[in-house]
């Protein structure tokens, strides 16, 4: 038998997997190759999951039936709140998508061996006595719909064909976090970083220190932020995937405001990564030392001993400036119910040593888009993606961190050029930051105006 070709051409399939809400179908029957016959097609299509029908008929016409129920050829209606009706090309065979979701959930599809796919009581019923053609019933209250605007009321199919909808459920309608995603968002949150001020004179850059497991992307984070203010990507920070934490100094980084630019109002420190064995990458008990500000730019850390008061460099008296005002968590947003207990145990005592401190937190989810396949192509959709807020909310729930504090993000990593809905999410996490870090200011005793040792 010959290979299964869709029908549908490339600028159709997109069209098509749009109103779907889906990335990904497999082709199971075709009319022209299998025969129109409804027997077929239960073999063919039954316990296939979530599948949708597509009739082509001569007038150029384009449409047909999507239902999340398995086929089974149980003689029943299937209840389908999912279910819909859909027009992917009109007349002149223009593109001119409808959707026509169901009325009557409970009549959603009627699944009967005698029968092709038959959405609702008759009003739209495919492979009718066993002949390439639809039978219609507009009347019908399952389905709303005009038999000319659904296919021109051209009942003869050319072709008939039924895909099995791989991914279906994972984008919603509406996204749980609303944002503009335009290049004009892009601009305006990019000019309220640049211009942000901090309201105490004697800071004049907030400090964040990234912390996270290895391989998660903290460096590959601060490049990317760097990317977006350079207009090009850049690597400055050490980044990569090893075994063992790529960073091994710590680092604190400025991000100019273009190449010859002024610096933004925020530093990044960069440390080792954190791993799970003990006595291995960034040590819980140097966090301390860090977040108060004793640590020097480029300190080469030890796994096995914590800075003390006699090591060159040390920051005795370090200023208000000096110290962490805000941590940001980076997580792997692929990896986060495989997250070893030993390594969540770090994390939250990291927490917990940064509230004693009063250092604010947040998380950025890293890696984005390899937890929904949306959003390998169009990384907008992950306010729309279950995947996507499932990891989060199971990072929060793992680490005791809020979900308003939880923020996902795709680094820079193959692309050789910026893209504006990657730099969006980039610039919220930074704009979160900047925000958070204010709060820590808040909490600043109002007589400490001078750059003596806030903590003793």
């Amino acid at each position: 038998m010959a290979d299964l070709k869709s029908r549908l051409t490339k600028q159709e399939e997109v069209l098509f997997l749009r109103l779907l809400g889906s990335k990904r179908t497999s082709l199971l029957y075709k009319g022209s190759i299998h025969g129109f016959n409804v027997n077929t097609f239960h073999y063919i299509c039954n316990r296939q999951g979530p599948t949708v029908a597509v009739a082509y008929n001569a007038s150029g016409y384009i449409f047909g039936g999507f239902t999340v129920q398995s086929y089974s050829s149980s003689g029943a209606y299937l209840n389908d709140d999912k279910a819909f009706l859909f027009r992917l090309k009109g007349k002149e065979n223009e593109s001119s998508p409808i959707k026509i979701p169901v009325k009557i959930a409970q009549e959603a599809v009627y699944d009967n061996g005698e029968y092709g796919p038959h959405f609702g009581l008759g009003s739209l019923v495919m492979l009718s006595e066993n002949k390439a053609a639809v039978s219609t019933n507009p009347n019908a209250a399952s389905y709303t719909f005009n038999a000319e605007d659904l296919y021109g009321n051209d009942p003869g199919l050319v072709e008939c064909e039924v895909y099995r909808v791989e991914d279906v459920g994972e984008i919603m309608e509406i996204p749980w976090r609303k944002i503009a995603w335009t290049a004009g968002e892009r601009l305006k949150l990019m000019e309220e970083i640049r211009t942000y001020k901090p309201y105490l004179n004697n800071v004049s850059q907030f400090r964040v220190l990234i912390l996270g497991p290895i391989g998660a992307g903290k460096s590959s984070f601060f490049n990317s932020v760097n990317s977006t203010f350079r207009g090009y990507v850049t690597s400055q920070a050490i980044a990569g995937s090893d075994s063992t934490s790529v960073t091994m100094q710590y680092r604190t980084y400025e991000v100019k405001n273009g190449r010859d630019g002024n610096p933004l109002p925020v530093v990044f420190c960069d440390t080792m990564g954190l791993e799970e064995k003990l006595e291995a990458g960034l040590e819980i008990e140097e966090v301390p030392n860090i977040l108060k500000g004793h640590v020097p730019d480029r300190y080469q850390f030890n796994p096995s001993s914590t800075i003390h008061p006699h090591a060159p460099g040390y920051i005795r008296n370090p200023a208000l400036k000096d110290q962490i005002h805000c941590v940001a968590f980076v997580i792997d947003g692929s990896k986060v119910e495989i997250l070893p207990e030993n390594l969540a145990v770090k994390l939250r005592e990291i927490r917990r040593k940064a509230n004693l401190l009063g250092v604010p937190q947040l998380v950025i989810l890293t890696k984005v888009d390899e937890i929904c396949s949306f959003l390998e192509e169009d990384i907008s959709y992950v306010y729309k993606s279950k995947p996507v807020e499932k990891q989060m909310q199971l990072t929060a729930e793992r680490l005791g961190i809020p979900l308003s504090q939880i923020l996902p993000v795709k680094n820079y990593s193959s692309e050789l050029d910026i893209k504006f809905d990657v730099d969006i999410l980039i610039l919220m996490a930074v704009r979160q930051m900047l925000r958070l870090a204010e709060g820590f200011l808040d909490n600043v005793p109002m007589d400490h105006s001078s750059d003596s040792e806030l903590y003793k």
